[in-house]
């Protein structure tokens, strides 16, 4: 189970920092968060949380260290944790929320009016703990504080559940629509398994929101690599680039438009990242020109894009330090015991390097949709896992992301990758971020538009310069037809840009 790892750690290492918030200053040793896990596992299960019943931690990231305080103790009170997005509005806040049956949020003082007006419609609500002042009226959900939560018990506790009991439920980004919930095990909830890890006095820095996928696998990863979780509740280029410098990370764990704010930043050239051995960037593909110019100013880490999604759980692909310049874009080769295949429209394997959906499996139990047995039969077929996204292999078994199926423009029966026009894009000088999607066209049936954010937004690029940039880089039907440059693209959370709401721009 998911909190042995902590339970190990505490015992090897007690004074060792396990987490630190480096905005705020704060840490946590492995002893203070194994014993106030304890301590408030008690507290909840003294409020009569029972084995299987849902708890919202919906605490914002300058609050993680009780976010992984809060996570550790809904798991050894044998209760499933519900990660929710604290940047929701007030109804998808309600939907989550209901849809997931919660029985008890926890949640901070700044969050509790967004949660009370979500209130009349979760009513399986029955306890709310706050973080700080509790003075918000919830209805007829009792509200507690944290301090009050503790029990005066600081003993290991463990409420018995197996291994195939559900640790949490994941709500997907929702880039293309409403989220869905996936149900995760605590036997299919890691890459890598529980263990005691020699200590190296190092860490791994992340900025990813700890209710994303991302995030939530910088609670437990660090530490079974022996290292500390380093986090930044809010991610700033200047200050990553200044807190690799000063604190001299083992790995970072970055976002595709974190990457390209930090390449853009003007210390980027100067700044010293020679400390990091692995420069990880996952959620979404990577522009190659971006990677390059990661690689380049650190030759000696490996720098790659990982591959991973929610509903695949512990499947990962491993990039070997010597391939990583060589194969640039391949998210590199998929790990036993995981397979990856690629199918045609028709289901078929598709040829080497043929472009077609990324198809998964694992051995053991698949993860599946929490209340959608529907959109679960039709995600997982035959033990595959039906990713949506675009992907081919080379002749080593390499594995490269071309973009999502619903990414693909069809023009005049040709098929477009948004990624591949999106690159083009972001190789010109004067590009900090593009996206690409199909608009209706009366006769080609779809066209390409493009929206632009510029590196100095007092000289942008003009529309006609980034089309002739593109047509020297791309076939002529690729090349995009509307350009239209903006200030900022919209992102979730996670930091994918949410296409969909383009379609209104």
């Amino acid at each position: 189970m998911l909190p042995e790892q902590l339970r190990t750690m505490s015992r090897l290492y007690p004074d060792e920092v396990g987490y630190r918030n480096l905005d705020e200053g704060t840490s946590l040793t492995f002893a203070a968060w194994e014993t106030e896990s304890n301590r408030l596992a008690r507290g909840l299960i003294g409020s009569d949380v029972a084995p299987g019943d849902r708890v919202s931690i919906y605490l914002p990231g300058e609050e993680v260290l009780a976010w992984v305080v809060a996570y550790a103790a809904v798991h050894k009170a044998g209760a499933i944790a519900v990660p929710t997005n604290t940047r929701m509005s007030v109804g998808e806040l309600a939907s989550i929320l209901d849809h997931a049956g919660a029985t008890v949020v926890i949640t901070s003082p700044d969050l509790l009016a967004t949660l009370a007006a979500a209130r009349p419609d979760v009513p399986s609500i029955r306890l709310a703990v706050v973080t700080g002042d509790t003075q918000t009226d919830l209805g007829h959900t009792e509200v507690t504080a944290w301090d009050q939560m503790l029990d005066q018990d600081d003993a290991e506790v463990q409420v018995p559940i197996s291994d195939d009991a559900v640790a949490d439920i994941m709500y997907t980004s929702g880039t293309t629509g409403s989220p869905k919930a996936v149900v995760v095990r605590h036997a299919n909830a890691s890459v890598l398994p529980n263990n005691e890890p020699a200590w190296s006095h190092s860490g791994w820095l992340h900025a990813s929101p700890l209710f994303s996928f991302a995030g939530i696998a910088f609670v437990y990863t660090p530490m079974k690599l022996g290292l500390c979780g380093l986090f930044l509740p809010r991610f700033d280029a200047g200050r990553w680039l200044e807190v690799i410098a000063a604190e001299r990370p083992w790995a970072a764990f970055i976002v595709p438009a974190m990457a390209q704010l930090i390449i853009a930043h003007p210390a980027f050239e100067t700044a010293d990242l020679s400390s990091l051995a692995l420069c990880s960037l996952g959620s979404a593909p990577v522009a190659a020109a971006t990677l390059r110019r990661l690689q380049e100013k650190m030759p000696e880490a490996t720098v790659s894009n990982g591959y991973g999604m929610t509903e695949a759980g512990s499947a990962y692909c491993t990039m070997p330090k010597e391939e990583s310049a060589r194969r640039i874009g391949s998210v590199g080769q998929p790990m036993a015991p995981m397979e990856v295949r690629i199918v045609d429209a028709g289901g078929s394997e598709a040829a080497v390097g043929e472009v077609g959906e990324v198809t998964i499996h694992l051995p053991g139990r698949q993860r599946e949709y929490y209340r959608d047995d529907a959109a679960t039969a039709r995600t997982w077929v035959d033990g595959w896992l039906h990713s949506g996204d675009l992907g081919r292999l080379d002749e080593d078994g390499y594995l490269y992301i071309v973009g999502r199926m619903k990414d693909v423009i069809i023009r005049g029966g040709n098929n477009i990758y948004a990624t591949e026009v999106e690159a083009a894009l972001l190789s010109h000088p004067a590009v900090l971020e593009a996206a690409v999607i199909g608009v209706p066209h009366p006769v080609l049936g779809e066209d390409v538009a493009a929206f632009v954010v510029a590196r100095d937004s007092s000289t942008p690029p003009l529309p006609d310069e980034l089309e002739k940039h593109c047509a020297e880089r791309l076939a002529d039907y690729k090349v995009p037809r509307h350009i239209t440059l903006i200030d900022e693209l919209p992102h979730n959370a996670t930091g994918k840009v949410l296409k969909h709401q383009l379609t209104a721009e």
